[in-house]
């Protein structure tokens, strides 16, 4: 596992989500490093330079949270506190309710903690209609590795700050479909920060961050281990008011699977 890290103090573990890695979390690093805290952002399981098992199955929450508890071990320490975003946010959740001895608070952005529904939530889309949401194009091996390795550097472009990419896709269509690339970049991005994103996929692929979603049932049966638990140690949700994927994620899903707050 690759990690960077700033700063002396309490541990804060920065657990990134889909397509990025540590970079993700420069600045942050930073802010924190600045206020007290020993920050570290590993690049998560198959992503970036921490190792890529060729097991789809080696991709579930209770291995990403294995990854995290062990990582608070190997830097000497008993206690952090856990971010996530996106994908790393299901990782902050659920490490917060396997081993709340270890994070002693939790912060999540992006996505909430959602209550286990009553079907796994790939059979969920299904029975509302759905076949066409990206969830389900992610699924077969080899099918978006190829669509998002063609270019490189479009694909990184598109997926950080591209327009007109729908999470539910067209017939026919691929992820990226009808999306565009806008002239000037935002202001919070710079093209060394793309360089760093697009050298860093065509060394890696995007195998292993894929396989984070072929595992979405898998976590499902294995989270009847902990169902009707709560996070009752502190915690934090952040969402953005423009966020697309939480728009979506609220309006396919809550027929079957309620949010709740942590108590």
């Amino acid at each position: 596992m690759h990690v960077a890290e700033r700063g002396e103090g309490p541990l804060v573990l920065l657990c990134h989500g889909w397509p990025e890695c540590w970079y993700s979390w420069r600045y942050q690093l930073a802010a924190l490093a600045a206020a007290g805290f020993h920050a570290v952002a590993p690049d998560m399981r198959g992503f970036g330079q921490t190792d890529a098992p060729e097991d789809v199955h080696a991709y579930t929450i209770v291995h990403n949270v294995g990854d995290m508890v062990r990582l608070v071990a190997t830097l000497g320490e008993q206690s952090a506190v856990i971010v996530g975003h996106d994908w790393g946010a299901p990782v902050a959740w659920t490490a917060g309710l396997l081993r709340p001895d270890i994070f002693r608070a939790v912060v999540a952005m992006g996505v909430p903690y959602f209550m286990r529904g009553p079907v796994p939530p790939l059979q969920a889309l299904r029975d509302a209609g759905t076949t066409n949401f990206y969830w389900q194009y992610f699924q077969t091996p080899g099918v978006a590795e190829a669509e998002f390795e063609r270019d490189v550097d479009r694909t990184i472009r598109t997926l950080l700050y591209g327009k007109g990419i729908s999470h539910v896709m067209k017939p026919g269509q691929e992820f990226l479909g009808d999306s565009f690339i806008p002239e000037q970049l935002p202001n919070w991005l710079t093209d060394n920060d793309v360089k760093y994103y697009v050298d860093t996929y065509k060394r890696t692929g995007f195998r292993g961050g894929l396989n984070w979603y072929r595992n979405i049932d898998r976590n499902w049966e294995l989270s009847a281990a902990w169902e009707g638990e709560s996070i009752r140690q502190p915690a934090l949700f952040i969402g953005g008011t423009e966020d697309r994927l939480l728009r979506v994620l609220g309006l396919k899903l809550l027929s079957n699977y309620q949010l709740r707050s942590p108590a």
